[in-house]
């Protein structure tokens, strides 16, 4: 699978990277014990850590609401996936578990405060391309609602855009059935390349250690 990052987004972002994990025969469930204690103490924990914290200050969610304003997204009306996973936590309104993929991806993102996605890998088309999206850009979200994505960061295949840190497609979305996936890792743009390597291997391995298969994985700039 070639991802590739489009020269528009390039020019406006000179500095960012994104970390790509391609999973071959892995097994997606309901996510086990382990997992679900883990995601609801940490929910816990992170919620006496931010309690009474702006939450638009804790870094990675500030540099994630930069980038947004960068491209043209209003922040304040569509935040970062981070930014919203934590808000819910701030709220006690802690995350429902989904399975094993989107349980870990969310444990992932309000552990080291970036978005990620994941995604079907039999249901994308062609190669992957991350850009800028136009006023003819749209889909059905995860959430039901029809996602205009004009000015927002996407991820596009040949049928379109499929993939966003604002909000994903349900186009693409992964399921107990699927046995092939992509994982996209929206580093931190200020991150140096050698730490985004360890970081993007390390989810990679953990994610192995719970869905098994193989994996390949590399960071794009």
């Amino acid at each position: 699978m070639e991802v590739t990052v489009s020269n528009t987004l390039k020019n406006i972002i000179p500095n960012f990277k994104i970390g790509v994990a391609i999973y071959n025969d892995i097994n997606i469930s309901e996510s086990p014990q382990m997992l679900k204690g883990r995601l609801r103490m940490f929910q816990e924990l992170l919620f006496f850590d931010y309690v009474d914290q702006d939450i638009k200050t804790v870094p990675g969610i500030s540099e994630w609401r930069h980038v947004f304003k960068q491209i043209g997204t209003d922040p304040n009306r569509y935040r970062p996936s981070n930014e919203a996973l934590l808000r819910r936590v701030q709220k006690q309104q802690y995350i429902n578990y989904i399975h094993s993929a989107v349980d870990l991806n969310n444990f992932f993102s309000l552990q080291y405060k970036i978005p990620l996605g994941i995604y079907d890998l039999s249901l994308i088309n062609g190669p992957v391309e991350l850009t800028l999206g136009n006023e003819l850009d749209h889909y059905l979200a995860v959430n039901g609602r029809k996602v205009s994505l004009k000015n927002k960061l996407i991820s596009q295949d040949k049928k379109g855009a499929f993939g966003s840190p604002y909000v994903d497609s349900q186009r693409t979305a992964v399921t107990t059935k699927t046995s092939d996936a992509l994982q996209l890792i929206y580093l931190k743009p200020s991150m140096e390349v050698k730490e985004a390597n360890k970081l993007v291997s390390s989810l990679t391995k953990m994610f192995q250690q719970i869905h098994g298969g193989d994996a390949t994985y590399k960071v794009i700039k």
